[in-house]
């Protein structure tokens, strides 16, 4: 959307409310008002807390363990997380957000920036902010905040006000008060909120007096580029209403440069044979989304470690890269290449947590270099890789892979991944739907 110079800028950031929590609560509202935490990979530690649990004064990012007193004394309530049912939910939010502008950047899984300059006059923006947050709410029971200003920085300080303070209705402005109203709000706001402001730059800021946002606001330009950053003086002037940062149109997906597949363990292994099941399964999922974007891989990296924190046992971490004489994203071939190295720095006497893979040198599948010198039917390889990722496509994940991954007959492999309050995946798979019964 081109900007006309006579119009204000008007840039909204909406953002889900504890969206992980969010996603779990629309299929299971029997999760609402209760204490609830959702748990990263092999349920280790908290990556989403409700409202309730953050009252609790549990900490994002605290060791499961840690808490699970609380899950007694307080009801607490978990979950594992379902990145699956995450994934599809946000995908269904975006949607839902682009109706209401024609320019949208996507930023995370639970936030875009919307473009609102000229669809509405500055005294309708809290209106129009808080039909969107309605309207997701209606269509996907999903609970938003609203936050817009001049700048992209602006819009996301505007969001954080919105989120903490409740008058608001979860819609929040600059346009809509004086600017004596805006400094008091600026000036009540710590520095630490502002987007781009890690705890390292908040300790320096500090020491040279710098602990409000009102306070880089008025900062100097000129000063804060030549002790800190261009980037921190960009900052500086997206907070006087400067727009510095443009809406990017991420809508053609970008080649990745590399492609990492890597999880701990959902117990501990030392068998070679079961570290070749994993990392040959992190291969196959990596392959996948190498040949997602038509590209190729010239080098594969592997690498194990044991668990650091078992401070009884030995600890080793070790890599290694093997090279391909030509690119490819036949997953047989990687998987080969990925094992030969794991055998190589494998050691017999560790106990390992962690292993996974690197593909890298990754070049456009159509115009990569051949070799005069080996002889492989790249069209052969080409129809039974688009077989599997097909059957896999059409009947789920996992419908059909390679031996190498290990069979699984009964009870799944001691390293993949512990998933065990994980809820059903009610928006992408026919057999866990939610079902509705009438009384």
């Amino acid at each position: 959307m081109s900007t006309s110079a006579s119009l204000t800028r008007a840039i909204a950031l909406v953002d889900g409310n504890n969206f992980y929590v969010s996603c779990e609560r629309v299929f299971n509202p029997g999760l609402e008002k209760s204490p609830l935490v959702i748990l990263s990979n092999n349920d280790g530690c908290i990556v989403s807390r409700s409202q309730e649990a953050r009252d609790l004064g549990i900490p994002m990012g605290l060791p499961f363990f840690k808490a699970k007193q609380l899950i007694q004394s307080h009801g607490l309530k978990w979950l594992s997380s379902n990145y699956t049912l995450y994934g599809d939910m946000s995908a269904r939010m975006m949607n839902t957000l682009a109706q209401f502008s024609p320019d949208q950047e996507i930023y995370s899984i639970d936030e875009c920036f919307l473009d609102l300059t000229g669809i509405t006059s500055d005294s309708q923006l809290i209106s129009y902010g808080l039909t969107i947050k309605e309207r997701v709410q209606r269509d996907l029971g999903l609970p938003t905040c609203v936050g817009i200003g001049p700048s992209k920085t602006l819009a996301k300080l505007a969001n954080h006000i919105a989120k903490k303070n409740k008058q608001f209705g979860g819609a929040f402005a600059w346009a809509a008060l004086s600017q004596q109203e805006q400094i008091e709000w600026l000036k009540k706001v710590n520095v630490a909120e502002v987007w781009g402001v890690g705890r390292r730059l908040l300790e320096q800021l500090n020491t040279i007096g710098i602990k409000t946002v009102y306070d880089l606001q008025q900062a100097n330009t000129d000063l804060i580029r030549r002790r800190f950053s261009i980037v921190l003086a960009r900052t500086v002037a997206e907070l006087n209403g400067v727009a510095c940062l443009e809406m990017v149109d991420i809508k053609e997906p970008i080649n990745k440069q590399q492609i990492i597949s890597s999880k701990s363990f959902g117990e501990p292994i030392q068998a070679l044979p079961l570290l070749r099941e994993a990392v040959a399964s992190y291969v196959c999922r990596a392959a996948e989304k190498l040949r997602e974007q038509a590209s190729v891989c010239h080098n594969v990296t592997v690498f194990v470690r044991t668990n650091p924190f078992a401070k009884h046992q030995p600890q080793y971490h070790n890599q290694i890269s093997i090279p391909l004489s030509i690119g490819t994203a036949d997953s047989r071939r990687l998987i080969h290449a990925a094992c030969y190295g794991l055998e190589r720095i494998y050691r017999s006497n560790y106990v390992y947590k962690k292993a996974g893979i690197i593909l890298s040198d990754l070049h456009d599948a159509y115009h990569h270099q051949g070799d005069l010198f080996t002889k492989i039917d790249e069209e052969k390889s080409q129809q039974v890789m688009r077989t599997i990722d097909n059957l896999n496509l059409r009947y789920g994940a996992n419908t059909l892979t390679l031996a190498s991954t290990g069979i699984v007959v009964g009870n799944p492999h001691s390293w993949r991944m512990r998933a065990n309050q994980k809820s059903q995946c009610f928006t992408t798979r026919w057999d866990e739907i939610a079902l509705a019964k009438a009384c």
